[in-house]
């Protein structure tokens, strides 16, 4: 069975940072930021990764070096999500790069998946060096890009997945184009009165993963969620808002 956890925040420099400790044994950094350590203002606050929600663009620039001092790099590989099914390695990818995964082999190459509701993903695998992060919101989800993500491996059975905090079950509300294309997952939507429905995100994710060959056992799934925006942004409780990231390179 796959199990779920609560992510614990250590202390990194300014930053509080949630570490994802079954990547570690498999010589994984990786951590889930929060919102908090950084230098943006107003709806921003503190530490928004994101230069495409209209923050000072100075801001995130020395909120992203803070984040990659606290992994122990100088920068991180950032791409432009469009919610797609598109994963690129990451020696390909440059800024203008539109994609919603990123996979490398690589040492010191730090990957940087930025969310706000959507779920985050991260792979790594038992039998190679490689390792991808993956940005999933529904459109994604139905685009298929956990399975793209997933045709970079060898083969999906000596792969580990960690399902990052996202909208809640409870919080997302969605309607029947939405609601329709997860119809086929047993307990992914529930009526919600009208044409309205609730959606689960990551139950959706953990579906798509299993289906995709990666064994119940190998997933995990953070307890966490963004309802509310106080700890992790979050686009339903406030727009504007700021974006936080699943960062991850090999360990040292």
């Amino acid at each position: 069975m796959s199990v779920a956890i609560t992510l614990t925040p250590e202390v990194r420099g300014p930053l509080s940072v949630y570490p994802i400790h079954s990547a570690k044994k498999f010589g994984i950094d990786a951590f889930i930021t929060d919102r908090f350590g950084g230098v943006s203002e107003g709806p921003y606050e503190s530490l928004n990764l994101g230069v495409h929600v209209g923050d000072n663009p100075d801001h995130v620039a020395e909120n992203r070096k803070r984040v990659a001092s606290a992994i122990g790099a100088e920068k991180l590989i950032i791409v432009r999500q469009v919610h797609s099914r598109d994963v690129v390695d990451a020696a390909q990818a440059i800024t203008e790069t539109e994609a919603d995964g990123l996979v490398t082999t690589e040492n010191d190459v730090v990957l940087c998946i930025l969310v706000a509701d959507c779920v985050p993903i991260l792979l790594f695998d038992s039998s190679s060096s490689r390792f991808a992060t993956v940005h999933a919101g529904w459109k994604g989800l139905a685009s298929g890009v956990i399975a793209s993500a997933l045709q970079h491996f060898d083969t999906a059975s000596t792969v580990h997945a960690f399902v990052g905090p996202s909208i809640s079950f409870e919080g997302y509300q969605v309607g029947p184009e939405v609601a329709d294309v997860f119809a086929y997952i047993p307990g992914a939507t529930t009526s919600d009165g009208g044409d309205r429905s609730r959606l689960d995100l990551r139950l959706v994710a953990k579906h798509q993963l299993i289906e995709a060959g990666i064994s119940d056992e190998n997933i995990e799934i953070s307890r966490q969620s963004t309802d509310g925006g106080e700890i992790f942004f979050s686009d339903r409780a406030l727009r504007p808002c700021g974006r936080f990231a699943l960062i991850a390179k090999r360990a040292s």
